[in-house]
């Protein structure tokens, strides 16, 4: 036997045994005929790699995404999408709490890519599909849920984390960006933390305007902000209401000393930015 042969074929079980999966992506996101590893992200629960791929491809360092590619290459993403309804209700259940947590936020961030590839031509702002959140159901650990269900009715009354609101994309030019990355249950503490820094530094998530007495937030620390009064409400000092207090509060974790000292001083006014639902598209 040549030892070429003797090479590939080594290769080949070596493939076969390791479980490891073979993609190729050209530049264009189309396949290529010169064969790449995959990007390895897994765990002993759920597999990412495909997941892992997409975001690699078609999410920039900005968080924006190429829809059009994705759309006309778009195999990976129902293979994973498929393979989120294909878990079972026991197996779900027998993950800890940030199995599931990461493999909840990749699944609404997954479905939600879905929703606007599903559309021809695809829409300028997600709020043109009509149910997007509320109507249209996706396979999901055995169950059929909506987007709704899956941050309402699961993650935000199962979870005590409001950092998920700056990980769950709704596809807007206001959402806090797409992690080019998977979420997994090893670095989903670091990733949240990483996610709020971003959110806060970005032009749509925080602002403090000293000379104006105006500190800017986000209308998702409006919608949601119910959600960090258990960790985070504040008996004495920053300003607003007791929701906004706490947001404050939490906000304040994140910022240089003398940002902390002035929210905490509470001589300022909080008005909320303007939310930008034009897709959030390259």
């Amino acid at each position: 036997m040549q030892p070429l042969n003797r090479y590939l074929i080594s290769l080949s079980v070596f493939i076969l045994l390791s479980g490891c999966r073979v993609t190729t992506i050209s530049s264009s996101g189309n396949n290529s005929s010169v064969v790449a590893s995959s990007v390895s992200v897994s765990n002993d629960t759920f597999n990412y790699n495909n997941y892992a791929i997409i975001l690699k491809t078609y999410v920039n360092n900005q968080g924006l995404i190429n829809y059009r590619r994705l759309q006309s290459n778009r195999h990976l993403l129902d293979q994973f999408n498929q393979s989120i309804g294909e878990v079972s209700l026991s197996n779900y259940e027998s993950w800890n709490e940030s199995e599931k947590l990461a493999f909840l936020i990749n699944a609404y961030n997954a479905f939600t890519l879905q929703s606007i590839i599903d559309q021809t031509p695809i829409k300028s702002s997600i709020r043109d599909i009509p149910g997007v959140w509320k109507l249209r159901k996706f396979k999901i650990a055995g169950q059929e849920k909506t987007l709704d269900n899956i941050e309402h009715d699961t993650i935000r009354k199962e979870f005590n984390e409001p950092r998920i609101h700056v990980a769950l994309v709704c596809a807007a030019k206001s959402c806090p960006i797409l992690h080019n990355e998977p979420y997994t249950s090893e670095k989903l503490d670091q990733q949240l933390h990483n996610q709020v820094e971003k959110f806060i530094k970005s032009s749509q998530g925080f602002r403090i305007d000293k000379e104006q007495g105006k500190v800017y937030l986000s209308s998702i620390f409006e919608w949601y902000g119910d959600d960090w009064k258990a960790n985070y409400a504040a008996k004495e000092g920053f300003t607003g209401s007791e929701t906004e207090r706490a947001v404050l509060n939490f906000l304040s974790n994140y910022l240089p000393i003398d940002n902390q000292v002035y929210l905490r001083q509470g001589n300022y006014r909080i008005d909320y930015l303007n939310y930008d639902w034009s897709l959030n598209k390259q």
